[in-house]
């Protein structure tokens, strides 16, 4: 790995690896997280916040974000709700389910026909089944779906969540 310029000059190769390391286990919670990971990474919290910048930049990183313990909060309902959509409607169609405010990601994927003809996929957590699919009978009726293929799919377990790791342990 050759050191890589962060705007003030030269920065080290292994602390930039170290860097991505300590990214790679989320923001510390402290006050200045960014402090802290410079104390982690034998940078400056300058250097790190220049390499962060960088990386974003340079689409390396594109976007910090956190991870919520939904269950913990006592959203026990949560679906994940798959769509049929025209190629040619699928970014508008996805963009609009992504603006209602119950719907709390939203994405589109390959379809892998014949088993699977969905390409779009929505998630709407909620504290009951009810309240999901009412929910989902509003997004139904506001964007005009009634008559698009789609299939619900209610979580029956947490899993562990986390961002993903790029740059080993060792």
């Amino acid at each position: 790995m050759a050191p890589e310029t962060t705007g003030g000059g030269s920065v080290s190769a292994w602390g930039l690896l170290r860097l991505r390391r300590e990214l790679e286990k989320g923001l510390p919670l402290t006050p200045r997280p960014y402090q802290t990971l410079a104390e982690r990474s034998g940078l400056t919290e300058g250097e790190v916040m220049a390499a962060v910048r960088q990386w974003q930049s340079q689409g390396l990183i594109k976007r910090l974000g956190l991870v919520v313990k939904h269950r913990t909060l006592g959203y026990t309902a949560n679906a994940m709700v798959v769509w049929d959509i025209s190629d040619d409607q699928v970014h508008a169609t996805g963009q609009a389910m992504a603006a209602m405010p119950f719907v709390t990601l939203c994405y589109q994927r390959p379809r892998r026909v014949p088993d699977w003809p969905y390409n779009l996929f929505c998630m709407i957590h909620g504290t009951d089944r009810p309240g999901v699919l009412a929910q989902l009978d509003s997004l139904i009726a506001d964007q005009g779906l009634e008559q698009t293929p789609h299939a619900v799919l209610f979580s029956t377990r947490a899993y562990r969540q986390r961002g993903a790791c790029y740059v080993g342990r060792d």
